[in-house]
């Protein structure tokens, strides 16, 4: 990322990508590199070549791809860029749907721009970015499911994930096998509740389980 980061804007209000691209522009290591009404209209700017970092990515966009199927297909791709959510939308429905279609993190409308920015930044490092708001939803829901608290290295690796390190990473990290790595995950899951990398990692850190890197 020598040029900087590369955002995609994803929003179906003029005004508000508008408000976003000048936001965007206005940091000197960022760069909006496209604007997309819909999801729909993300996918074509990727198929045609735009080659962003981190997509900012609103959810329900009027008549369009709404944002948790657009970032299904976003994050399902080779090498896929962060789907980082912005909306103003925090059921928790809405939450879990967005994290387990792969979301990197998820954001709040009425967040300042500097919260905004930074987490752009580690979105681009692969870190999980979530809101309070959501990140206190997310807790409630785990709390209420009564699942069983991690193992001490099954805390480890999923801390090691959240940094946004591969299986083949963490298993030279640790010095133990990737089959090792991929057993312990699906542990992880399995106690979390989740489906996904960046689920668990939303759900570790609203448990309290690790800490936002």
């Amino acid at each position: 990322m020598s040029a900087g980061i590369g955002v995609l804007l994803v929003d179906d209000h003029p005004v508000v990508r508008r408000g976003l691209r000048a936001m965007v522009d206005d940091l000197p290591d960022v760069t909006a590199v496209g604007e997309a009404a819909d999801g729909a209209e993300a996918l074509r700017l990727l198929d045609e070549g735009v080659r962003p970092d981190v997509v900012l990515m609103d959810l329900q966009m009027g008549t369009g791809m709404h944002g948790v199927e657009a970032t299904r297909r976003i994050t399902a791709r080779p090498r896929p860029p962060a789907v980082l959510i912005l909306t103003t939308y925090s059921t928790d429905a809405d939450i879990l749907a967005a994290v387990e279609a792969g979301a990197t993190g998820y954001l709040l409308k009425d967040a300042p721009p500097e919260e905004v920015a930074a987490a752009v930044h580690a979105a681009a490092r692969g870190e999980t970015v979530l809101a309070p708001p959501v990140a206190a939803r997310l807790l409630g829901r785990v709390r209420a499911g009564g699942r069983p608290a991690l193992s001490p290295r099954e805390t480890e690796i999923l801390g090691l994930v959240a940094e946004g390190l591969a299986n083949r990473q963490i298993s030279k990290r640790l010095f133990i096998s990737e089959a090792t790595v991929k057993t312990h995950l699906v542990h992880i899951y399995d106690k979390l509740g989740v489906d996904s990398r960046t689920a668990a990692v939303a759900a570790g850190l609203a448990a309290g389980l690790i800490r936002a890197v």
